[in-house]
């Protein structure tokens, strides 16, 4: 039966974790799960609010294609389009002589366009959701004023829509961080992938995930406390006021 107490002390004392070594490797994941989460929210949020806003047209050959992407991404796992995209490229005829071999030769890359193209459908059904939600009197007043189309969705409904659908977004960010874990199953070295790895080396089973857990724990609260915070400066005027 194994000594628990002994491992327990040892886990504590950081003999089986915190070594130059391992921590090198805990290192570079984190950079790595970082880089990816942050380019694919932020090419992802860049890629939505367009797409929100054709997904909310009442043209349907203009909301329709929008809607298939966004079915077909939301309605299959992450897991399932990251092997598509990493595994399938290959088998475009020429792929492998053209300029583009280099970058998706790379696991980065293609794990950085599954898991974009995966946020942005997420993200364009919660900015569709907050624009329908737009209430019509702004919209009255805005064209009370005159404003054009493309002015009232610059100035009035893209503001107001992101104010409401914030709460949603910061739970599709935490989600993101959490399915980043998966970036290891194509050979990239990220958080999971190094607990993986410092496993393999040197046969702890526990140590590694259970650290890199706390990690994954520190940045959620990290991405929580932020998101309050933004929450309680835009969202400020819907607070009762007191006299």
């Amino acid at each position: 039966m194994p000594d628990i107490s002994a491992w327990f002390n040892d886990l504590l004392s950081g003999n089986l974790i915190f070594t130059p070594t391992t921590l090198g490797y805990y290192w570079d994941g984190l950079v790595t799960t970082t880089q990816l989460v942050f380019l694919s929210l932020v090419i992802g949020l860049v890629l939505a609010v367009p797409l929100a806003i054709l997904r909310s047209s009442k043209r349907k050959w203009i909301s329709l294609p929008v809607y298939l992407y966004t079915y077909v991404f939301r309605g299959t796992p992450l897991l399932v389009q990251l092997y598509i995209i990493y595994y399938g490229v290959v088998f475009f005829d020429g792929i492998q002589e053209s300029v583009f071999w280099p970058i998706f030769r790379e696991a980065f890359y293609p794990a950085l366009i599954a898991f974009t193209l995966n946020t942005a459908a997420y993200t364009t059904e919660i900015f569709r959701g907050a624009i329908k939600a737009t209430a019509k009197g702004e919209i009255e007043a805005a064209r009370a004023y005159g404003m054009s189309q493309s002015l009232m969705m610059r100035r009035i409904i893209i503001p107001s829509a992101f104010r409401r659908a914030l709460p949603a977004y910061g739970n599709e960010v935490i989600f993101m961080l959490h399915a980043s874990a998966i970036a290891s199953v194509v050979t990239l070295m990220d958080l999971t992938g190094a607990a993986r790895y410092v496993y393999s080396r040197f046969y702890t089973p526990f140590e590694p995930f259970l650290f890199v857990a706390l990690i994954y724990l520190c940045l959620t609260f990290a991405i929580l406390f932020f998101f309050r915070f933004l929450e309680k400066k835009l969202l400020a005027h819907l607070k009762p006021q007191t006299p």
